[in-house]
C-alpha cells in the first residue's frame, strides 16, 4: 500500500537492456503471475512492452506499469510520449529516473505533480534519489514521492535510507536485486539457499521481500521468470537474515549507489 491509498504489487520484472523478444517476455511473465513491469522512456523496450500487453490479453486494471521520465527536458510531455509508446491512458506510477545533475529538479517534481492531477499517472516518484534531494522536493512542492526506486542488495543497501523511507511512507523499489549475476556465486549466499532448498537468485529476491521493499528483477528466459517469482513458499530466519545484512559492503554492479 502506498501513502496515497493505492496498491502496488509487492514483486515485478524490470525491463532494462531486455530488447530481444520484449513482447514475448512480457506475456509470458504475465501469463505467470506477474502483475508489474517496470521500464522506461530510455530503455527502448516499451513499445514491446505494449506489444506483449495486448498478446496477453490482459484487462488494463489487472496489471501495474511503471516507468520513468528522463531528467532533462519536459517531464509532462515526456509523459505524454511514454503512455503513446505504451499504447495507455495512464500509468500507475511515473518516476524521475535520475536527478539532474544541478539539483534535485524541482520543475520536473512540478510537471509530474500536473501528470498525475490531469490522470496520466496515479502516483508519482523517484529513481536514484538521495534523503537530501527528496527532501528538497518535498520542501518545494509538498508532494512526497510514493517511491524512490535504487539499487539494493544484500551486498549494498543502507539502512539510514530504510528508516528516511518508512519514516515519510515512501516504499523503495530494488532495481538490479540479483545484482546482475555478479554476486550470485558468493559462497556464502549459496550456503544459506542450499538451507531453503532455494536458488541464490531466490534467496535475494526473499530477502527484499520480508524488509519490505519491492524487488523489480529482470529475466528473459521463462526457466527464469518461474524461478524468480517461486518465492512465497519459504521464509528466511531472523538469524539468516542477520547473516545476509552483514553482506553489505555498498556493491554496486553501476560503480556506485547513487543514495548514499
Amino acid at each position: 500500500m502506498l501513502h496515497t491509498g493505492n496498491r502496488m504489487p509487492v514483486l515485478g520484472v524490470g525491463t532494462w537492456q531486455l530488447t530481444n523478444d520484449t513482447a514475448g517476455t512480457i506475456a509470458t511473465a504475465l501469463t505467470l503471475g506477474y502483475r508489474m513491469i517496470d521500464t522506461s522512456g530510455d530503455y527502448g523496450t516499451q513499445p514491446g512492452i505494449a506489444d506483449g500487453i495486448n498478446r496477453s490479453g490482459m484487462e488494463r486494471a489487472d496489471f501495474y506499469l511503471v516507468t520513468k521520465v528522463e531528467e532533462v527536458g519536459d517531464a509532462y510531455q515526456a509523459t505524454r510520449k511514454n503512455l503513446d509508446e505504451l499504447q495507455l491512458d495512464y500509468a500507475d506510477l511515473m518516476l524521475i529516473h535520475r536527478p539532474p545533475r544541478t539539483g534535485a529538479g524541482e520543475d520536473l517534481w512540478r510537471s509530474l505533480i500536473r501528470a498525475k492531477g490531469d490522470g496520466l499517472a496515479k502516483d508519482i516518484g523517484v529513481s536514484n534519489y538521495s534523503t537530501d534531494l527528496i527532501d528538497a522536493l518535498i520542501d518545494a512542492t509538498g508532494e512526497v514521492p510514493t517511491v524512490n526506486q535504487i539499487e539494493w542488495s544484500p551486498f549494498g543497501y543502507s539502512d539510514d535510507m530504510l528508516r528516511y523511507a518508512m519514516e515519510k511512507h515512501i516504499v523503495i523499489q530494488a532495481y538490479s536485486p540479483l545484482t546482475r549475476t555478479k554476486r550470485l556465486r558468493d559462497e556464502r549466499l549459496s550456503e544459506i539457499a542450499t538451507k531453503y532448498g532455494k536458488s541464490p537468485a531466490q534467496l535475494l529476491i526473499r530477502w527484499n521481500l520480508q524488509r519490505a521493499t519491492v524487488p523489480i528483477p529482470k529475466a528473459n528466459q521463462r526457466q527464469h521468470l518461474e524461478e524468480n517469482i517461486d518465492v512465497f513458499d519459504f521464509e528466511i530466519s531472523e538469524h539468516d537474515l542477520e547473516t545476509l545484512n552483514g553482506l553489505n559492503e555498498r556493491y554496486s554492479s553501476l560503480g556506485t549507489l547513487p543514495y548514499i
